[in-house]
């Protein structure tokens, strides 16, 4: 069955906004787990406006799931995935100064560049995703630079869901068939909801991991994280 991980970014921002350490960041990862998630995720920026390289650190003893660490390898990121050896770490495209992560890796024109941080990453027994867009040359990309997964940027499904999903989905579904048929695992992320997970995991069943933050937390303020988890986790079983 797919797996939650779940991105506590915007925990960090709420906390990050008036200093101190409510919510705390460590105890909402742990209850995350209790309440049924099977990973956290963290992405961490230059500017460290929400987690804090120090806060990847201090969760490593803690995630007792799958420690998944998102970023852009610069060499600040590299070397601190390369200390904390998490579970995954997901290499993702995205400029210091960026909101949200908004596209994935040219894995043809950054092959050299991908092969090698990949190649450092499974030295040290990490496994590596790659974030791309749904376009079945970028996922072979990917294997060829060596990636254990590629991650699918889901903002364009998630935008078109309403209009037509079908039409939203098709390639995804072209980009995680290709995915498969070369061997590469599977992960999805970027505003995946409860209005439009149950169908994307329903069409591609075999994803190995979908990683959600804004939109759990999102519910939470309404539903309480406990209950938040849950129904993400019917939207995934439902599915299948």
């Amino acid at each position: 069955m797919t797996k939650l991980s779940v991105n506590i970014n915007k925990v960090a921002t709420i906390r990050n906004a008036r200093g101190g350490n409510n919510p705390d960041v460590e105890r909402v990862a742990a209850d995350c787990e209790m309440f049924g998630a099977e990973g956290i995720t963290v992405h961490p920026r230059p500017d460290e406006r929400h987690i804090r390289y120090a806060d990847v650190r201090a969760l490593r003893p803690i995630v007792a799931t799958e420690l998944n660490i998102e970023g852009n390898p610069i060499d600040s990121f590299t070397s601190l995935v390369l200390e904390v050896k998490p579970t995954q770490v997901t290499l993702v495209p995205d400029a210091a100064d960026q909101i949200t992560s908004n596209h994935g890796w040219d894995t043809v024109a950054n092959r050299t560049l991908l092969t090698d941080v990949v190649g450092r990453f499974r030295e040290a027994g990490i496994r590596t995703s790659i974030f791309v867009d749904p376009d079945p040359a970028m996922v072979r990309g990917a294997k060829e630079c060596g990636a254990d997964r590629v991650e699918l940027y889901t903002e364009p499904y998630a935008s078109g869901y309403q209009a037509d999903r079908e039409a939203a989905v098709a390639p995804f579904v072209a980009a995680a068939e290709e995915a498969r048929a070369i061997g590469l695992g599977l992960n999805a992320g970027h505003d995946l909801s409860l209005q439009n997970l149950s169908y994307f995991i329903r069409r591609i069943p075999w994803v190995d991991e979908v990683s959600i933050g804004h939109a759990i937390i999102c519910d939470a303020l309404y539903l309480g994280l406990r209950e938040t988890i849950a129904m993400y986790k019917m939207a995934i079983a439902s599915a299948l």
